[in-house]
């Protein structure tokens, strides 16, 4: 969707994209800083992905390593503005417009920070329609684009560039470097034009997520049920409400990985969920039954407010709704579900459709 961002619109699409983030896709509250502080008074043209040019110059922008270390360790706001001056100079040509490579709180806000520094739009899609926790997890997979070439950049300075022989080799290359700098940086990747942009994207996730966060805030003010607006605005499902009972997380290279126990309540009262991560919620389970896996959406929500919980903060005695939602088609198909379905991060099931059970 066509459109004009401003700084007020920020807060919306944060929590919208913490949303569709499922747990993943780094800290929204640090993504909406650094976009506020860079936007100021400005406005940034959000672009139809239908109407960008064939030929224009398309770059995403991400934020990539383990999301627990940027509670604590920030950017110093240049990153993104460095890894598109590095995509420049490699090409000998100007960015015509970025947008997010998946729909994480955090990274669905850095693409309006470079956007603002660089005074070029957003396109309105990214390469998930949610958050995965791999490089290569993205439709731009499905459509043979390359990830390559990669820029790199950290907020001490350090710089680099990559040229993989596969998109699952930018991912390598990336988490071996990543650890050094300190957990966290900024990269440049999935450089496209607009044809390739059309054919591959998940349009819509911006304003998407826009509307979600819109939403859920209206709601508040209107004293109506924000799960149930929320619900009727994703085409999502309630699928278990309960008191957070044990938390196990660890933090391997880049991934924050473990799981989470749910006690039920409410009408869930007698039943217990496991919720198994990687960055993002992977599979729930109901008393060991498989409800809800990838590549469809979980996601968790404080059971008052709903405001979105990502996979770093959940703490023990939160009580918590769980929410499925439909992923796009393009994961539904063969080759999606190869890339990101529940065997590509080793379970031994095939996906089933979340309306399906």
């Amino acid at each position: 969707m066509a459109g004009i961002i401003e700084s007020s619109d920020l807060e919306a699409i944060s929590i919208g994209s913490t949303v569709l983030g499922t747990g993943g896709g780094g800290d929204p509250y640090i993504g909406k800083l650094m976009a506020r502080q860079a936007l100021g008074s400005k406005q940034i043209q959000m672009l139809d992905p239908m109407e960008v040019p064939e030929t224009a110059f398309i770059v995403p922008v991400a934020a990539f390593g383990a999301p627990v270390i940027l509670l604590e360790k920030l950017f110093n706001g240049s990153e993104a503005e460095t890894v598109f001056d590095m995509m420049e100079r490699h090409f000998g040509q100007e960015v015509y417009a970025t947008m997010p490579v998946e729909a994480g709180g955090l990274n669905c806000l850095i693409p309006f920070t470079v956007a603002a520094q660089k005074k070029i739009p957003v396109v309105d899609a990214d390469g998930m329609g949610r958050a995965f926790p791999q490089l290569q997890m993205v439709t731009f997979t499905l459509f043979n684009i390359p990830a390559s070439p990669i820029t790199q950049a950290d907020e001490k300075g350090n710089k680099a560039i990559y040229n993989t022989i596969d998109n699952t080799w930018g991912e390598v290359l990336l988490g071996s470097t990543v650890i050094p700098m300190g957990g966290s940086c900024v990269i440049g990747c999935y450089p496209m034009i607009g044809k390739q942009l059309k054919q591959a994207a998940v349009q819509g996730v911006i304003s998407k997520a826009k509307l979600i966060g819109e939403s859920l805030i209206n709601a508040k003010e209107q004293k109506l049920s924000p799960l149930h607006t929320l619900l009727n605005t994703v085409d999502g499902r309630l699928i278990f409400q309960g008191k957070v009972a044990d938390i196990s997380i660890r933090t391997e290279g880049r991934w924050n990985k473990g799981e989470c126990r749910i006690e039920g309540l409410n009408d869930f009262r007698g039943q217990k969920m496991r919720l198994d991560f990687q960055n993002e919620f992977l599979v729930a389970s109901i008393d060991d039954k498989v409800i809800v896996c990838v590549p469809d959406l979980i996601t968790m929500l404080d059971i008052d407010s709903l405001e979105p919980i990502t996979v770093e903060t959940i703490q023990y005695g939160y009580r918590v709704s769980v929410i499925a939602m439909p992923c796009d088609e393009k994961w539904r198909t063969v080759s999606g579900l190869e890339l990101a379905g529940p065997k590509a991060f080793g379970y031994d099931y095939d996906y089933i459709q979340m309306e399906h059970v």
